[in-house]
């Protein structure tokens, strides 16, 4: 419990009515989730007005207002008049949460691509060094290795500055959060002076009316982290790199191939071999080290860089981010599975023709004996989406497995179908499996030596979603029981 007063101690606001010289149990910004003697945020977002909750708020017992709108009263009820309530709300929860930040190491990741992969490169290297991490993502809030799932890349203030709290009780000494540029601009990591700031690259993305509404908004939402920070590592390669920086209040620094950045990038290879695909690459400047990378892709020489930029601040020894670099996994993305055999298998977020062509074309690129993908398509989504990735595996695999992917209140089969009509269009092989169990099973009994199988859609997700329902379904335990089911055969037939 908190007194009203302290938790505003950093907004400006006007009392409207009531005291500031009240408890407050919570800070609440979900009228559903009210509870009596809380704060309740009325926040304004593109589709819902938190002040048309009001009411229920009132009603559920919230013991104060924190609204923009004027000319609201109720009895017994304070009300305090602010110009933006969602930076009011993250500045109350720095101040309800007893100022996590300040007890941590912190590191914001912002850019258009590479931030989930460079913050749990970050992570591997300093969980490595003994130094226990919590990071704030795509993938949730992970703290060990337990997720916490969240609705957004960057959530709401309040849930960043609940997670530092739970972080710092269980332990952690840094934390790692992809700040998106949709979270910077909403003020959700407003309060906090990151230790560090990184930014990966820039290029066309969240345009529209609810995210920015055109690209120079875009890049200045980014460049508010390096106003943010005290360390900015920017990547010197990127063409935005002088503006995301224009401002700065931060001390620079820089990494890339270009000889002019603080830590430089040279002699990258591909290296792939049974259970493992990743890059080789050197390093001079700032830090002078050979790096193998467990995660496939030139591009991830960049994301690597980054973490290495971080982390030689750390008191660490450079065979802690050498084997961080080397057994790095992120969840989902081109993550490798173990499998016996001479092949590699690996599970894949990709579910849009974009995607696909990135992951499809990066794995092209190292020669494989037959690169196979699984992959199907999403339901209730644009159909034109099933026709281009149809058409991206069937020009970029040497075969095509097709079955389910969250279908939803749609036939399966008639999205196979439609994916059809764009695998068609090209010349690649392909075979439709419906079930995505059977599926899995056959790229498994199938897999010759040097294959590269994509199993596609599903990545970091752990659910089959049909008609409403979301049933458990995780890759990784359908590769495990298949080829624990292998195994036993083998073992029955010796012969």
């Amino acid at each position: 419990m908190k007194k009203l007063a302290d938790l505003l101690i950093n907004c400006a606001y006007t009392l409207d009515s009531g005291s500031v010289d009240i408890n407050i149990k919570d800070v609440i910004y979900d009228s559903r989730k009210v509870i009596p003697g809380c704060a309740f945020v009325a926040l304004k977002g593109y589709n819902v007005d938190g002040h048309k909750f009001i009411p229920d708020a009132v009603e559920r017992g919230a013991k104060a207002l924190i609204v923009e709108d004027e000319g609201i009263s109720y009895d017994s009820v304070t009300v305090i008049r602010v110009k933006d309530a969602r930076a009011a709300l993250a500045l109350m929860s720095v101040e309800f949460f007893g100022r996590p930040a300040e007890e941590l190491t912190t590191i914001a990741v912002t850019g258009t691509k590479g931030k989930t992969t460079t913050v749990a490169m970050i992570r591997s290297i300093l969980e490595t060094a003994g130094i226990k991490t919590g990071t704030i993502g795509t993938l949730g809030i992970l703290i060990d290795n337990r997720i916490y799932k969240t609705n957004n890349t960057t959530p709401e203030s309040y849930e960043i500055q609940q997670a530092m709290r739970r972080m710092i009780n269980e332990g952690c000494k840094a934390m790692v959060i992809e700040a998106s540029s949709l979270g910077l601009k909403w003020h959700r990591t407003d309060g906090i002076v990151f230790d560090y700031g990184v930014f990966t690259n820039f290029s066309s993305d969240h345009i529209g009316d609810s995210e920015h509404k055109d690209m120079a908004e875009y890049l200045a939402s980014k460049a508010l982290l390096f106003k943010r920070c005290k360390t900015g590592i920017i990547n010197i390669d990127d063409e935005s790199a002088a503006g995301v920086t224009e401002g700065h209040t931060c001390e620079i620094e820089t990494y890339g191939y270009s000889e002019s950045a603080d830590l430089v990038a040279h002699g990258d290879e591909l290296v792939a071999k049974a259970g493992f695909i990743g890059v080789h690459f050197k390093t001079t400047g700032a830090e002078e080290l050979s790096v193998d990378v467990a995660i496939p892709g030139r591009f991830s020489v960049y994301n690597a860089l980054a973490a290495i930029a971080v982390c030689r601040h750390f008191d660490i020894d450079k065979k802690a981010i050498l084997d961080g670099l080397r057994t790095v996994k992120v969840k989902g993305r081109v993550e490798v599975v173990p499998v016996p055999g001479n092949y590699t298998m690996l599970i894949d977020y990709a579910h849009n023709a974009v995607s696909m062509e990135n992951v499809l074309s990066t794995l092209r690129e190292y020669k494989p004996h037959r690169l196979i993908t699984m992959f199907g398509a999403g339901g209730n989504r644009p159909r034109n989406r099933r026709f281009e990735m149809g058409e991206v595996s069937g020009r970029l695999s040497d075969l095509s497995v097709v079955t389910e992917d969250n279908s939803r209140f749609e036939d399966v089969n008639d999205i196979i179908a439609d994916i059809k009509v764009g695998l068609d269009k090209t010349d690649g092989k392909y075979i439709v499996i419906p079930n995505r169990i059977d599926a899995i099973r056959y790229c498994i009994e199938n897999a010759e030596a040097g294959d590269i199988i994509v199993l596609a859609g599903k990545g970091h997700e752990d659910y089959q979603e049909i008609r409403g329902v979301k049933y458990h379904m995780d890759e990784r335990e359908i590769i495990a029981d298949i080829l624990d089911d292998n195994l036993e055969t083998d073992d029955e037939n010796p012969n």
